[in-house]
């Protein structure tokens, strides 16, 4: 293991770690439930879902059997000009559970590309139909990813610094925090009512990157009321809060007003092999049929439609409909919820959230919350030395299991929070 580990530190660059003054990785030989088992002996419990992707355990045999059987007869085509099983059943699955309005399925290879492929999509919406619509509005402390446009309508910062003069101009509006509801509302409508606005992007209720910031369905609606009565296109970036993370199957359940375009992804495959999906309502399908080629839709991925991401989706999708899952989504849930009610009111913290199967708690320190905190190291190795892998948002420690974990798991996990915050 030690050759190994010297072969990754002279040839690896990991991603969002420093080259130097970083952690040394650590070693995973093999995974099961909600468990990584490392070399040397140790079972570590994956509360983070290894970075949100992870629904149902690891190696879960529904999901393992589905790869192999698949690997046996496709394992890769050209989607351009061609198609297969798993490409089409998913995008059935997919459309029996999102909103009604959705009606076409465009695949991509992760998060970031399903956001660039929502926001392509709705400018050339309106290039198509030779509208000038341009200017794109975000909300304030947003992250949708890495890639160019992802990085453009997220916010600015350590992310995005190195990147600036390249960006292009997004407008952003303030966080809605409950008591400034109404001043967010008509910052929106101020935008919006200049005709000149073509999308509005979002992380319906929860801001992921952000500290798992929460933010009520009740302003979201006026927000996309505001939004549908100028006639602009509204993006949910449901990448990390789809399949069953916000307790419903997405967080756009919670919503009266429907999104014209949904980006997904992480959890679409169960954790196992890399996705992203872009939805879309009939009426941006409209805007490119056309015999004029001018007009398609030129985006694509040498791996689009993977046979193999698509078959593991569908196992995915057959246990996250099932009966089970929908109980451990609520059980986690009920859990959470009761743990929030028994440390709030603790001093070392200024707020716990929790939403679903997702758990924030904001601790107190000096200064504004953030992403580059310097607790960030301590919570870590405190959680790690432990065996359970927390991976925090600078000052911000979040719960999210898998779905498969067990009450006494979660409870150690709970415990060991406590632990942390009557530490002195």
């Amino acid at each position: 293991m030690n050759d190994l580990l010297q072969k990754d530190a002279s040839s690896i660059w990991h991603p969002f770690t420093p080259l130097v003054g970083g952690t040394k990785p650590i070693f995973i030989k093999s995974a099961t439930g909600v468990y990584l088992h490392t070399d040397d002996g140790r079972s570590i419990i994956d509360a983070v879902s290894s970075w949100w992707v992870n629904l149902h355990g690891h190696s879960h045999p529904d999901i393992v059997k589905a790869l192999e059987e698949q690997i046996k007869s496709l394992d890769h085509v050209i989607f351009a000009g061609f198609t297969h099983e798993p490409a089409i059943t998913l995008s059935e699955n997919l459309l029996k559970i999102l909103p009604s309005n959705q009606s076409r399925i465009f695949f991509s290879d992760n998060g970031s590309t399903a956001v660039e492929v929502a926001l392509k999509m709705a400018l050339q919406f309106w290039t198509n139909q030779g509208i000038n619509r341009k200017r794109i509005v975000a909300i304030e402390g947003a992250y949708h990813g890495d890639t160019f446009g992802a990085m453009s309508v997220g916010s600015r910062g350590i992310f995005t610094d190195p990147f600036m003069d390249h960006l292009f101009d997004v407008s952003f509006i303030d966080f809605p925090v409950g008591h400034n509801e109404d001043v967010v509302v008509e910052q929106f409508s101020a935008l919006v009512c200049t005709d000149n606005v073509a999308a509005f992007i979002f992380e319906p209720l929860v801001q992921g990157a952000a500290g798992m910031r929460m933010y009520s369905p009740a302003v979201l609606d006026r927000l996309l009321r505001v939004a549908k009565a100028h006639n602009v296109i509204c993006i949910a970036d449901e990448v990390f809060s789809g399949f069953g993370r916000t307790g419903k199957l997405f967080a756009s359940d919670y919503l009266h007003h429907l999104p014209d375009i949904i980006s997904l992804s992480k959890g679409i495959t169960g954790g196992t092999m890399p996705l992203g999906v872009t939805s879309c309502s009939d009426e941006i399908v409209n805007a490119f049929r056309s015999e004029d080629i001018s007009k398609t839709f030129f985006h694509g991925h040498s791996y689009t439609a993977n046979p193999l991401a698509c078959a593991v989706a569908n196992a995915s999708f057959n246990l996250l409909v099932g009966r089970e899952c929908h109980e451990q989504i609520e059980l986690i849930s009920t859990l959470h919820r009761a743990f929030k009610r028994r440390i709030e009111q603790h001093p070392r913290l200024r707020d716990v959230r929790c939403l679903g199967t997702i758990l924030a708690l904001e601790l107190d320190v000096a200064g504004e919350s953030s992403y580059t905190h310097p607790v960030r190291k301590r919570i870590y190795d405190f959680f790690l030395d432990r065996n359970v892998l927390l991976r925090p948002l600078g000052n911000v420690i979040y719960v999210l299991p898998p779905y498969v974990i067990k009450t006494a798991e979660l409870e150690k996990v709970y415990g060991y929070v406590e632990e942390f915050l009557n530490e002195r």
